[in-house]
């Protein structure tokens, strides 16, 4: 299972939100170029950045800083937030991003998506954010009447090989993942799934590696120093 550090960028500065609230920031390093390259000494295999700004707004306003993360390591970096266009998913491959995450505009855009699918492959992936079973969109401030094991079925008819999923009411408050719904994951979808939200300790690294999940998204526990890195790693 691979390990991914996050690095949430927003107003250029990294940050992480309790539950996707953008009235809960808690802002840890105004350099992000710097805690990525802490990851990187770490160990880290790979980096998971989101524009937080461009997620709700649609404006990549941080464009700039993940161009100098990606410049300044020597690891792969997937990178999500406000990706809505064609025009969005080129930048970013262009500068050097590994995969592209696409989140809003997948949900408002099918036969976009299955464009993009057809034309990049495995370097797209869907970001699924979910509240209570139903997707959330536009940085998780509106939540859409779509069910997000029906939606995940549609993306692998698609030809989507990986998705990172996230438990809104998880993400930010160091309780644990949502494992119930990486079990019903496992056992209905067959997609490459990234965990994301509430990964706050050991165990739950070794209870989702026991699901089969392809990876899971770090961000507040390291922060908080709730886990090391080094450790989780080895």
């Amino acid at each position: 299972m691979i390990i991914y550090p996050a690095i949430d960028i927003k107003d250029k500065s990294c940050v992480r939100l309790r539950q996707g609230s953008y009235d809960d920031v808690t802002v840890y390093e105004r350099d992000p170029v710097k805690v990525a390259k802490t990851w990187e000494s770490m160990g880290a295999e790979i980096l998971h950045i989101v524009d937080l700004d461009g997620a709700r707004d649609g404006i990549r306003i941080n464009e700039d800083v993940i161009r100098k993360i990606i410049e300044s390591v020597d690891i792969p970096v997937q990178v999500g937030g406000g990706i809505r266009d064609t025009a969005g998913v080129e930048i970013y491959l262009n500068i050097g991003a590994s995969h592209v995450i696409i989140g809003t505009a997948a949900i408002k855009n099918p036969p976009w998506l299955r464009e993009m699918i057809d034309s990049y492959g495995d370097k797209i992936i869907v970001s699924i954010d979910a509240r209570d079973g139903w997707i959330a969109t536009d940085g998780w401030e509106s939540i859409s009447k779509k069910k997000a094991s029906d939606y995940i079925k549609e993306l692998k008819a698609y030809g989507l090989q990986r998705i990172v999923y996230t438990d809104i009411a998880k993400d930010g408050m160091l309780l644990g993942p949502n494992f119930k719904i990486y079990e019903e994951l496992k056992d209905r979808v067959d997609i490459e799934v990234i965990a994301s939200g509430g990964v706050t300790s050991i165990d739950d690294i070794r209870r989702l590696r026991e699901l089969g999940l392809y990876g899971a998204i770090i961000g507040k526990a390291l922060y908080d120093g709730k886990l090391d890195l080094r450790e989780v790693l080895r």
